[in-house]
């Protein structure tokens, strides 16, 4: 018998009972569309978690006062107010002490530590930076109505660049406006939003009160998302910080210095480079830094690891249901040949070869197989598309390609003991079975 007219008996044996025939591949159907939905969720999640921490600036250096004594394990960036963070700094001059053999002194960043990290021959990779200084409980008044600010920040119009924000009505603060310390601010769209209502655009133009001094709106900030490790990066102002000095904060060490890099892989070199030129200014050795640079590339690193190793638990979870199906296809299998018995005596006897039984019921194993993985996975690749939970899942063809094959496995495996079984019935007891 050859392989076209063992398909063809396979195909029968399959259709004889339908109902039977679509229970059994139930188990495949769901497991094959487990796997790609899981999978996609993990995979989504994953895209979701890095667009939104992209959002920090991937080649953008933040460094703070202090030495780095965040526990293993820990992800976000140290309190200091980075790109687009949330943290407040300690601007009273009383920051952590550093201990340097023989005295004992408050560890800061000055203006002065900033431009020294601009000498080209120093950190030929920084390409631009900005000294920050946030303010502490600011509360914008607007007509009536008042919100306090998630992070004031003082900064120089370099700030914008390195943090990748851009101004989505208005003006954005420039070189005079600092130079001249005027009272401009670029304003968020939740700030905005909770001050003018709507979008927020109709204030801009307008004097608002912020901790009390009058600054004007001269630029609205476009929205970065309020997902972020940093809290709502929408819920800020930002000015200048000769402005912010003079009202706000005093004449203090900075909150923190944002570097740009001049090319994402030059993150590493550019983190030598500043390391060196603050240790040799505040006279501190390796190892004894009494300041943290921080990356947004080390959360994306660890947040690939993380959800990576999720992806792959959801998938293996999902494909514990293959399993469960592929022992269905052989329980049905099993029953099949039990109640098939006198057929499968009959095609012995009139000359049916081992390997004929075999392909015949080892192929109606697979048809099952096949038939429940194909539906699985349209199931899968339909739901895989949706967004669920304000996210987009994202379908993995490798997943598709590896449901598909396991389903194809699953029929193989687990439809060689019934077809052998089958193989090995005598034909003179398989004609005596009633």
């Amino acid at each position: 018998m050859n392989l076209l007219q063992s398909l063809q008996f396979a195909v029968r044996g399959v259709a004889a009972n339908k109902m039977r025939s679509v229970l059994t591949m139930s188990g495949i159907i769901i497991g094959v569309a487990s796997v790609i939905i899981l999978v996609a969720v993990g995979t989504g999640a994953s895209a979701a978690a890095t667009e939104s921490l992209s959002s920090l600036g991937s080649d953008t250096l933040t460094i703070t006062p202090g030495a780095d004594d965040r526990e293993a394990g820990d992800i976000g960036p140290p309190d200091g107010g980075g790109p687009g963070g949330g943290g407040a700094a300690d601007l009273s001059g009383t920051g952590p002490e550093i201990d340097g053999g023989t005295d004992v002194r408050t560890a800061e960043l000055t203006l002065q530590d900033a431009e020294a990290l601009l000498d080209p021959e120093l950190a030929p990779d920084v390409a631009s930076v900005a000294p920050v200084v946030t303010a502490n409980a600011v509360t914008a008044t607007y007509r009536g109505e008042s919100h306090p600010i998630g992070t004031m920040i003082g900064s120089t119009p370099s700030y914008l660049v390195n943090s990748d924000d851009t101004v989505q009505a208005g003006a954005v603060l420039t070189d005079t406006d600092y130079a001249a310390r005027s009272r401009f601010a670029l304003v968020g769209p939740t700030v905005a939003r909770n001050l003018a209502g709507g979008d927020g655009l109709a204030l801009l133009g307008e004097v608002v009160q912020l901790g009390g001094v009058s600054y004007q709106v001269v630029g609205i900030l476009t929205e970065k998302g309020s997902d972020g490790p940093g809290g709502d990066q929408d819920d800020r102002v930002i000015a200048p910080l000769t402005a912010v000095q003079d009202t706000l904060t005093g004449y203090g060490p900075l909150s923190s210095i944002s570097v740009k890099v001049g090319a994402s892989e030059a993150v590493d070199a550019a983190t030598a480079q500043v390391t060196a030129i603050l240790d040799t200014r505040h006279r501190t050795g390796t190892g004894t830094s009494d300041f943290t640079i921080f990356s947004a590339t080390q959360i994306l690193e660890a947040v690939g690891e993380i959800t990576g190793l999720l992806t792959v638990m959801l998938g293996a979870i999902a494909g514990i249901s293959l399993v469960v199906g592929g022992i269905g296809v052989m329980n049905i299998m099993l029953v099949t040949v039990t109640e098939r018995t006198r057929e499968i005596g009959i095609r012995k006897a009139v000359g049916a070869q081992r390997s004929d039984v075999v392909g015949q019921f080892l192929l109606e194993a697979v048809i099952l197989s096949i038939s429940g993985g194909l539906i699985g996975i349209a199931i899968g690749v339909g739901v895989g598309s949706l967004e669920v939970a304000g996210f987009q899942l994202i379908v993995a063809p490798s997943s598709v390609v590896l449901a598909f094959v396991v389903s194809v496995a699953i029929g193989l495996f687990f439809g060689i003991y019934p077809a052998n079984k089958a193989a090995k019935l005598r034909p003179i007891d398989a004609l005596r079975h009633e």
